[in-house]
């Protein structure tokens, strides 16, 4: 049986861990479209709200700026009030009949709370300061939980560290990693 759809676009390894006073989202730079990597160093994670806000995404990358835009006007709306505007972001991703279609998943953090949203209408903390999303999500979330537990590494020495893992694992992950911090 063969496939006559188009071939994807693929990739992306999103890593977030907060630790010791810090919250880190990392990832890789790796787009790929089937079996080929068609671009080395997108930036997937990028800053929002005046810088108050990090923000990482995988999947489409259109789909993911139309995200961020629409993340951008509700914490606009909601100044202050990360978990609220990604509540009510998720609600409209669900309902609204063109961004239902839209294909990504995000982590966002400010300097309280870390959250990764779906179009599944998730909204979800993570569980002991590590979440990671993607094509080498769990690669890069496996490897930092146990660093997170069983070294004294900081937040990003671990995003960084669980990142170069994922590369290593994962054929559409790379080494080519953006990292950004906040301090809480």
């Amino acid at each position: 049986m063969t496939d006559d759809a188009p071939p994807r676009m693929h990739a992306t390894t999103i890593l977030m861990v907060r630790k010791g006073g810090r919250v880190v989202i990392g990832g890789d730079g790796q787009v790929s479209l089937g079996q080929t990597i068609v671009k080395g160093n997108a930036r997937k994670v990028r800053r929002l709200a005046k810088g108050a806000v990090l923000g990482g995404f995988a999947g489409a990358t259109a789909d993911a700026f139309t995200l961020f835009e629409r993340l951008e006007a509700k914490l606009e709306q909601y100044p202050g009030q990360l978990t609220r505007a990604c509540v009510e972001l998720t609600k409209d991703w669900r309902t609204d009949r063109y961004l239902r279609r839209l294909e990504a998943m995000m982590l966002v953090a400010d300097r309280d709370v870390s959250l990764l949203l779906s179009g599944a209408g998730d909204v979800l903390e993570p569980e002991g300061g590590v979440m990671a999303i993607g094509s080498g999500g769990n690669y890069a979330l496996s490897a930092a939980r146990a660093l997170a537990e069983n070294t004294d590494l900081d937040a990003e020495t671990i995003v960084r560290k669980g990142l170069a893992i994922a590369a290593e694992i994962c054929v559409y992950t790379n080494g080519n990693i953006v990292v950004e911090a906040l301090d809480a």
